[in-house]
């Protein structure tokens, strides 16, 4: 009977909920545009405030500043909320494409990815303060700015926090069908750097040595490492060389993507890797990079976790199902701590980092309905 009360109060409060998300969408804020970052960061402290939270600003000199959040009185354990204030779009884009709602979905740049998740959020907090509910274990959010970038300055304090937290909650978007995450692949990168000699490309073309020769077999090399079964894809996204077309060429490079389900998997082709060398004399090869997020992998404490939501959102006549993505989160650091963390709790919707972005409006209040029933009953 509670979880029909807390769904049909967040029904009643979609207007408000679709305000927050306005707001959210029409404060652009790109990774890479501290000021922008800031002013929407400033903003979301004092909503928070408003709602019972006790907000501590820690300051950033190279990206926007990152939102540490509690809710309850401190004690020996706590739960844990990711969420990213940061989106791809640059500003100006929510002119292009402003924030509209039409035919059942919310549309607009960051919308999805993730700012559906943190409005969400909002509600889900808003409701537990209206209907006097708390939550099982204190509560902490952390809110970083630069997660689309790799969280190179937040990792750290979401580490710190993740050690200290019973269970981590994610609220980036679900798979397409709606279904919570309970994997997410590792992700690492390299640049691939090729040297060979150069040499005038009509009158002394045996005296060359072609970087970008070697560097077309390099690649093929790392495609080739690509196993669809084993869950492992390699791709050579970037390939740069030369200087023109009249010369032999002395330097290519190639930038790198790998994505892997699993440590092991991760050690055995950090291996590979670090034994590429050149195929032909005359030529240098090197490899710089790794493994920039752990994989979150299927563990049984995270299937629990997971089922314990689907029970939850039964509880509202709501099916969620679970499934997994080849794109990382914040929640891989956390479940590399062996922290159990469930992912995809936020908006519903298709189209992030594309033109086309959106959520679906009717599964808004849902969704923060389930989080209120997680807060209240995981500990």
């Amino acid at each position: 009977m509670e979880s029909r009360l807390i769904l049909s109060h967040l029904q009643a409060r979609l207007p408000a909920i679709l305000e927050d998300l306005r707001e959210l969408v029409e404060r652009e804020s790109p990774s890479l545009d501290k000021p922008a970052v800031d002013r929407l960061v400033d903003y979301l402290g004092g909503r928070l405030s408003d709602l019972g939270a006790r907000v501590e600003l820690i300051r950033s000199r190279d990206y926007g500043h990152h939102l540490r959040v509690r809710w309850g009185p401190p004690g020996p354990v706590q739960g844990l909320l990711l969420c990213h204030t940061d989106t791809v779009w640059p500003v100006g884009e929510v002119n292009r494409r402003p924030f509209r709602v039409s035919d059942g979905w919310a549309w607009g740049p960051g919308t999805h990815d993730m700012k559906g998740g943190i409005a969400q959020l909002l509600a889900a907090m808003g409701a537990m303060r209206d209907l006097g509910i708390g939550p099982a274990l204190p509560l902490v959010a952390i809110f970083n700015s630069e997660e689309e970038v790799g969280s190179p300055e937040s990792r750290e304090l979401i580490e710190e926090e993740g050690r200290r937290s019973r269970y981590c909650l994610v609220l980036e978007p679900p798979t397409g069908d709606g279904h919570l995450k309970t994997f997410r692949k590792g992700v690492g990168g390299f640049r691939l750097r090729v040297t060979g000699k150069p040499a005038h490309a009509g009158a002394d073309h045996a005296q060359g040595v072609s970087a970008i020769q070697e560097l077309a077999h390099q690649v093929l090399r790392l495609h080739s490492l690509t196993d669809y079964a084993a869950g492992l894809t390699v791709n050579v996204g970037v390939v740069r060389g030369g200087t023109r077309s009249n010369v032999v060429a002395e330097t290519a490079e190639a930038e790198v993507d790998f994505r892997v389900p699993s440590l092991t998997l991760a050690d055995a082709i950090l291996q590979r890797m670090k034994a590429i060398g050149p195929t032909s004399p005359g030529l240098q090869v090197s490899l710089e990079g790794g493994l920039n997020r752990p994989p979150m992998e299927r563990t049984p404490a995270i299937v629990a976790l997971y089922r314990q939501a689907a029970d939850l959102a039964a509880e509202m006549g709501f099916a969620v199902g679970e499934g997994g993505t080849g794109g990382a989160s914040d929640g891989n650091f956390v479940a590399a701590l062996g922290t159990p963390v469930l992912d995809g709790l936020g908006a519903m919707g298709s189209g992030g980092h594309a033109l086309d972005e959106r959520v679906l409006v009717e599964q808004l209040p849902w969704r923060a309905a389930l989080l209120v029933r997680i807060l209240q009953t995981f500990n």
